[in-house]
């Protein structure tokens, strides 16, 4: 099956073809109930023997035995035939979807699937990120065409071997066997639940191709894998934040079952995970009916667990920020202080500019450190960028009307895997980056982050000794740094300003969250600045 082939056909037909087999399969189950009533039947109940009734009662066992079998292997024939046309209908959306975000895109596709663009202006042929940026494109609109063609090909295939089976089994016979016809289930490669599973994009792929192809799907099968399948949609970068949070809420429970049931083990960080699922789980019943809506945008037991929470929509915000915490940040947290940090900047910022929606999440995506020597290994970090840079790809992605204006935020060891993420080659997709508490962020100047130093902002207490530490290549409250240094709440000398910079101060200060909530409302020009240090 070509490309046109897939894009142009009415699968209608299919339908129809489909639904004649499920018309036919009907009828001929009465013909069958007939017969057995009143034949089969009657001639087994009546009064009636000698060798002429021990010659037909088999006999007539044997018709009832082989109808029955006729019938079931009509049935399977219309059952094969739609479940073949909704897997096309599948590969065809995902084809269609393809190629309107090619012709979106300002790009052509021929008819092998070979995407290309116009070379554009004198600029651009001269611009190597343009060059770069149009390859990207292609390259993904290519595979996911290429994907599209190959199921489409496989269902092609499987269908017509199917129909082959069946013809065969009429010819010789083998379709009135009653044995055989209860054993010739429907091919599993024609099975439209399987086949939407194996459509479901690899670990591995970007935000923009998950996406599309949850897009494709009509909306009864996207509610199929939200309750059926849920561990494959809840943690999945460009499916809705609606989705994901339907998806893992019916998931949380069944983790917190499977923890609690599975008894002592061996792996140390089962106790861990089982308590952070069971603090957010509370976190959530407390939060639902309240504003701003509470969203479970990851669950999961890697490592030592996952799990993103989110103070409002981040796909219908205006303002989106994604706080990674740092030592000590377990999945307990999640549904405890770093939740309460996600509220407490959510609040600053709808205070800095209430005319604007804003969406404030607690990210924990990787392992951080529960101790200085784990926080001395900078892999950690490392650990942790792709997911996080992909968590932000995907909200770009599924964010609906204008763009948000977007933050990342880190937190002590977790300033270091934003500032890590924020010096790839491509970036990350966020407006302004805010460092809280650094011990460095693995840069030696914030013109290395792909914000830019102008849209760099660091916040660092007198008090916090952490900050002071510049373990990471260079302190990023340090003059020479070239961030915005805003101020904050003081702290206090018995180290505790490490962890302050979301609590109210003394008199009800909150100078520091103050100024994170300017900055995510996209009002970073109006903080309170402190001097860079010179220690």
């Amino acid at each position: 099956m070509d490309l046109a082939a897939l894009r142009d056909t009415d699968l209608s037909h299919l339908y129809a073809a489909a639904d004649a087999y499920d018309k036919l399969h009907g009828s001929f189950g009465q013909h069958v109930d007939k017969w057995r009533d009143g034949v089969d039947g009657r001639v087994a109940a009546a009064d009636w023997s000698g060798p002429s009734a021990d010659a037909a009662r088999p006999a007539l066992r044997r018709s009832t035995g082989e109808l029955r079998a006729a019938h079931r292997e009509i049935g399977q024939i219309g059952r094969s035939i739609r479940a073949g046309a909704d897997a096309l209908a599948l590969a065809q959306s995902a084809l269609r979807t393809a190629l309107t975000d090619a012709r979106t895109a300002g790009m052509s596709v021929d008819a092998r699937g070979t995407v290309s663009w116009p070379p554009g202006s004198y600029a651009d042929q001269h611009d190597p990120e343009y060059r770069k940026s149009r390859e990207r494109t292609a390259e993904a609109l290519a595979r996911r065409i290429s994907t599209a063609l190959t199921e489409a090909r496989t269902v092609d295939q499987a269908i017509a071997a199917r129909l082959q089976h069946y013809i065969k089994r009429a010819q010789d016979g083998t379709g009135l066997d009653s044995a055989s016809a209860v054993s010739d289930q429907l091919d599993l490669a024609l099975t439209p639940d399987d086949l939407l599973l194996g459509s479901v994009p690899k670990d591995d792929a970007p935000p923009t191709e998950v996406n599309a192809w949850w897009n494709a799907l009509p909306a009864d099968k996207q509610q199929w894998l939200i309750h059926e399948h849920p561990d494959l949609v809840g943690n999945r970068d460009g499916v809705p934040a609606a989705a994901r949070n339907q998806a893992n809420r019916i998931l949380l429970p069944k983790l917190i079952a499977a923890y609690e049931k599975g008894g002592p083990s061996s792996d140390p960080y089962d106790d861990l995970r089982l308590d952070g699922y069971r603090r957010i789980a509370e976190r959530l019943r407390r939060s639902d009916g309240t504003e701003p809506p509470v969203l479970l945008l990851g669950i999961g037991g890697e490592g030592r667990g996952r799990g993103i929470l989110s103070f409002g929509n981040p796909d219908t915000a205006q303002d989106v920020t994604s706080l990674v915490g740092g030592l000590d940040t377990t999945l307990r947290r999640i549904g405890g202080g770093d939740a309460d940090r996600a509220k407490a900047v959510y609040d600053a910022a709808r205070r800095a500019d209430p005319t604007r929606s804003t969406a404030s999440i607690a990210w924990l995506g990787y392992d951080a450190p529960l101790s200085f020597p784990e926080a001395g290994d900078r892999s950690r970090a490392q650990g942790g960028v792709d997911a996080y840079r992909r968590f932000l790809e995907g909200q770009r992605v599924t964010h609906q009307g204008a763009p948000a204006h977007v933050t990342a935020e880190g937190h002590s060891f977790g300033s270091l895997l934003v500032g890590l993420a924020a010096q790839k080659p491509t970036g990350i997709a966020a407006d302004d980056v805010i460092l809280v508490g650094s011990p460095g962020a693995g840069a030696l100047h914030a013109s290395e982050f792909s914000v830019g130093a102008d849209h760099t902002y660091v916040g660092a207490a007198s008090w916090d000794h952490i900050s002071h530490l510049g373990w990471y290549t260079r302190d990023p409250a340090g003059s020479g740094f070239g961030a915005h240094r805003f101020a904050v709440d003081g702290g206090s000398p018995d180290f505790t300003a490490h962890s302050s910079y979301w609590d109210d101060g003394p008199d009800g200060d909150h100078t520091s969250v103050d100024n994170i909530g300017r900055i995510v409302s996209g009002h970073g020009g109006r903080i309170t600045t402190a001097a860079g240090r010179h220690d």
